[in-house]
């Protein structure tokens, strides 16, 4: 099958953001993901943010195409108005168009994208939680898995929707968080250092989650098809469960998270 044409959408606003890009750029070249990124997007331009900059750097030297538009700057020439948003989006939809690309990931990307381009075109997105699991930000996941005492987290990819963290589940893992190491800190009420510690887990997953994800749709796994996710038989799922790939992914890498260090509540 032709090879995965990929709009990689970030802010680049910290090292993560390079990082995943670094991770997925050797899956690339190493044949593992059948695809390649067509351009990146940012809705930041040089000289905005040291981070940003150094992502720009690291875009550069993969030789990819960097596109970007800054929203700020975007805003402050509409004089904040808060209807800007639908002319960004289509001024953004305007520049990456010729790329034709056949999926855009969304990497850090800081924005909520607007209706019509996640109707154009397939975008999909990661969040930290479960399908059907709470929406919000990681924080407000976390504390809302533990107050409802709930036995698994995880994250999810999903094709990015008006109803935002709603949209169809393309893949997902899961991890119990009611056994050990976890047990104790539900034993004692330290609801401190059980966020923390499933923080922890859920972070160190979602690399993998992305990249197997990728993998799997480069391959034909799944695929998106008129908003709908099929497996390779074209039957319509709800989603594609990689967590014992991930599990396996990440063990060795939280071998040594099971007693986190107090930190500032957050």
């Amino acid at each position: 099958m032709p090879l995965l044409n990929i709009g990689w959408f970030s802010t680049g606003r910290d090292e993560a953001a390079r990082q995943l890009l670094q991770a997925v750029q050797e899956e690339i070249r190493n044949g593992e993901i059948k695809g390649r990124i067509a351009f990146v997007f940012s809705n930041r331009e040089p000289g905005e943010s040291r981070q940003s900059d150094l992502f720009f750097e690291l875009v550069r030297g993969y030789g990819l195409p960097l596109v970007c538009l800054s929203h700020r700057k975007f805003r402050a020439s509409t004089q904040g108005t808060e209807d800007y948003r639908p002319e960004y989006d289509r001024q953004l939809g305007e520049r990456i168009r010729g790329f034709a690309p056949d999926l855009c990931v969304l990497a850090g990307y800081m924005l909520i994208v607007g209706q019509a381009l996640c109707q154009e075109y397939a975008m999909i997105n990661l969040h930290p939680a479960p399908p059907g699991g709470p929406t919000g930000s990681w924080q407000e996941v976390i504390w809302k898995l533990i107050e409802g005492q709930v036995g698994q987290a995880g994250a999810m990819m999903h094709l990015v929707t008006p109803d935002l963290d709603r949209g169809p589940v393309v893949s997902y893992c899961v991890f119990p968080i009611k056994d050990r190491p976890f047990y104790r800190y539900w034993q004692n009420g330290d609801r401190e250092m059980l966020f923390q510690l499933i923080r922890r887990h859920e972070l160190a997953r979602e690399f993998p989650l992305i990249i197997f994800t990728l993998q799997a749709l480069g391959r034909g796994e799944i695929s998106i098809r008129d908003g709908r996710i099929v497996d390779a038989q074209g039957r319509t799922t709800g989603g594609y469960d990689l967590s014992d790939r991930v599990d396996k992914a990440v063990t060795d890498g939280i071998a040594s998270i099971g007693s986190p260090r107090r930190m500032k509540k957050q």
